[in-house]
């Protein structure tokens, strides 16, 4: 590495690796500690649990301290108050910051970022103890775009047995990489759905029909879905709903586009990520690690016209 001090970029990149990890071990505490504390938002698919609510407060409270010109948008509403120091992660992973920063995104300045916080994607399912569905998000976005993330998956390899390390943490930058995990394509010619456990609909229905698929996973947690393309375990994710959030795809989109897949909207339009842009993903969500055109051209004009973006 140069002598110079490292860019901007790596070293939030360098501090968030540190701070997902920290996520991951209160996760699995809240977990361990068995009082999961749910709540229903706005219905019994909507829930925040303990962890959603200690993570937030962890991530966020983190990173504010470190970097207090950033934009941080969290899922969860919480009031502002006195943080436990036990929940505040100061370091940074040296093993991030020996890469160097992409030329294109060395110039930019901490007040130019919006980082944007799932502190745990696939809460319905942790509530029922599918913790493989888990993850934490944190997706970093620069004028508008997605261009860096960090997912952890705190319960990753927790069915692999005694001796298996449990949890990972995946993180990546456009134009330089993903770390923590293996690219691996769907088989020639398998055509595999990947989409809502818990969220379905006519309109998601009638979408994956038209796909004519080999097979439909329906798992929770959009990160999850977005790490099962990349593993090759799904050719496609297709969500035909305004369901989900800037905070569930943001991480999740650049860690894919930084391994040449893409992530837009049903209609094939790029997500927005600036501060001031609607949360909703209401044009739902369209993935693939490759043949992005294959699916985006099955979807039905029913669907399209239903879901405006």
């Amino acid at each position: 590495m140069s002598s110079a001090s490292p860019a901007f970029l790596m070293r939030l990149m360098a501090s968030t690796f540190s701070i997902a990890e920290k996520a991951q071990t209160i996760v699995q505490q809240v977990m361990s500690g068995g009082d999961l504390g749910i709540v229903e938002k706005t219905g019994a698919n909507d829930l925040q649990t303990k962890a959603d609510r200690l993570v937030q407060i962890s991530i966020c409270s983190s990173l504010a301290r470190k970097f207090p010109n950033l934009t941080i948008i969290g899922e969860e509403e919480l009031p502002s108050q006195d943080v436990d120091e036990g929940l505040i992660e100061a370091g940074q992973s040296e093993e991030v910051l020996k890469y160097s920063c992409p030329t294109q995104y060395s110039h930019i300045k901490e007040d130019e970022i919006v980082v944007w916080v799932d502190p745990l994607d696939g809460t319905k399912e942790y509530t029922e103890g599918l913790l493989d569905h888990v993850t934490v998000l944190i997706g970093i976005a620069y004028d508008g775009k997605a261009i860096a993330g960090v997912i952890n998956q705190p319960y990753y390899n927790y069915q692999a047995g005694a001796g298996a390390v449990l949890g990972r943490t995946i993180w990546g930058v456009l134009n330089l990489g993903v770390f923590g995990i293996q690219l691996k394509e769907v088989p020639e010619g398998k055509h595999i759905i990947i989409t809502t456990r818990s969220h379905s609909s006519r309109l998601v229905n009638d979408c994956i029909d038209a796909m004519n698929a080999d097979e439909v996973i329906r798992v929770g947690g959009a990160g999850n879905k977005v790490i099962q393309l990349i593993e090759g375990k799904a050719s496609a994710y297709v969500f035909a709903s305004p369901g989900c959030k800037k905070w569930d795809t943001c991480a999740p989109e650049a860690i894919l586009h930084a391994v040449s897949g893409k992530l837009t909207d049903i209609h094939g339009n790029p997500l927005q990520y600036h501060k001031d842009v609607k949360y909703m993903n209401s044009g739902g969500v369209l993935a693939t690690l490759r043949n992005f055109d294959y699916y985006a051209s099955r979807v039905p004009d029913s669907v399209k016209k239903e879901l405006v973006p």
